[in-house]
């Protein structure tokens, strides 16, 4: 893998929507009238006068929220991470270099009504847009799956799309309660998260994600906070039943220890799509359910048998259909190389790595 590849996956740690699960009383439509006025993580009132019409996200969770609320055709510009949504080739790119991460000037060119900022953004760069006469609503950091709720409600209201975001977080909410009646009473299993010699401890949105699923993140348990190396000997001592893998390093690591370790030797190891697991949007639903299904699969049939289900919750080419995160065993393979390690430290320092926002 290119260190190319292996930055953009580390700095920028969301197709058809589909209606949530029918529910006995329909939930009253969602009010999306303009002008509206929402106050962003850097105290600043964004106002809309009127419904935006062209609109740049500066991350691929607010790329993706605004594909899963229906409002990507809104999109006139994204950055090149978010270049797995369906159609992202037909938006402009306006991925820069540096700490900005954003072309400045590519970003103006395109006059939009909105920019959508991650919370991972220099403040700065907000400003530079801002001060060049642009609408700029910056995100609050997430780090919770209410988070997201909140994330995907507040763009459905500034990008007229209340209906779309209401179906959505109503869906996700869905599928969560269901994963939480699955596990509830159920024995956790153990659990690492795994990625270039990198795991995800307390704090971290991939720790509530395997709490919520179901299981017990050993990495926490280790007394490791945040993202942090995590070194073969411990692993070793903590002995996972279940190790989770992204698709961007999706192998164990090579070498005696790990071999031996209870995930490896029954074959308990999956890997789920990196979007799935690191970007604050409603997409990380499945990451959830998909390891719900690997820790606590009877729980889990059981749970899914007794929700009221509709048949677009089973069209196998949607994109809100759970096989799409896809559950293997892992094999030996890559290891860390000293620019991954330099590069973890660099972003650790700064404090900049969290998941992908």
């Amino acid at each position: 893998m290119r260190t190319s590849t292996i930055l953009i996956s580390l700095l920028f740690l969301a197709t058809v929507t589909v209606p949530p699960s029918a529910t006995a009383t329909a939930p009253q439509k969602a009010s999306c009238s303009f002008p509206v006025s929402k106050v962003d993580a850097t105290g600043t009132t964004v106002s809309l006068d009127k419904e935006p019409e062209r609109v740049v996200t500066l991350s691929p969770s607010a790329a993706q929220i605004m594909w899963e609320i229906g409002a990507k055709k809104k999109v006139v510009g994204m950055t090149q991470y978010a270049s797995y949504l369906k159609g992202a080739d037909e938006k402009a790119n306006v991925s820069g270099s540096g700490q900005a991460f954003v072309n400045i000037e590519k970003v103006v060119s395109l006059k939009p009504d909105l920019v959508l900022a991650p919370n991972s953004v220099p403040k700065q760069t907000v400003e530079k847009l801002r001060d060049a006469g642009l609408t700029v609503y910056y995100y609050r950091s997430a780090t919770s799956i209410e988070d997201v709720y909140r994330d995907t409600t507040v763009t459905g209201r500034l990008v007229g799309a209340c209906d779309g975001a209401q179906e959505t977080v109503l869906w996700m909410k869905d599928r969560i309660r269901t994963v939480r009646q699955a596990v509830k009473g159920e024995e956790r299993p153990d659990v690492l998260y795994l990625f270039y010699g990198y795991t995800a401890g307390k704090g971290t949105f991939i720790d509530e994600i395997i709490r919520t699923a179901g299981g017990n993140n050993v990495a926490a348990e280790a007394g490791i906070s945040g993202y942090k190396q995590i070194s073969k000997e411990v692993v070793v001592k903590q002995n996972p039943e279940w190790i989770v893998l992204n698709d961007n390093d999706p192998a164990v690591p090579d070498g005696a220890g790990y071999e031996n370790l209870t995930a490896v030797r029954n074959n308990k190891t999956v890997v789920i799509p990196i979007e799935h697991l690191n970007q604050p949007a409603p997409r990380v639903v499945y990451a959830v359910t998909n390891l719900t299904k690997q820790f606590h699969p009877n729980a889990y049939a059981a749970a899914n048998a007794s929700t009221t289900k509709t048949t677009n919750e089973t069209t196998t080419t949607s994109v809100r259909s759970e096989e799409t995160t896809t559950g293997s065993q892992g094999q030996p393979g890559f290891g860390v190389t000293s620019a991954v390690v330099a590069m973890f430290g660099t972003l650790l320092l700064v404090g900049r790595w969290r998941w992908i926002d």
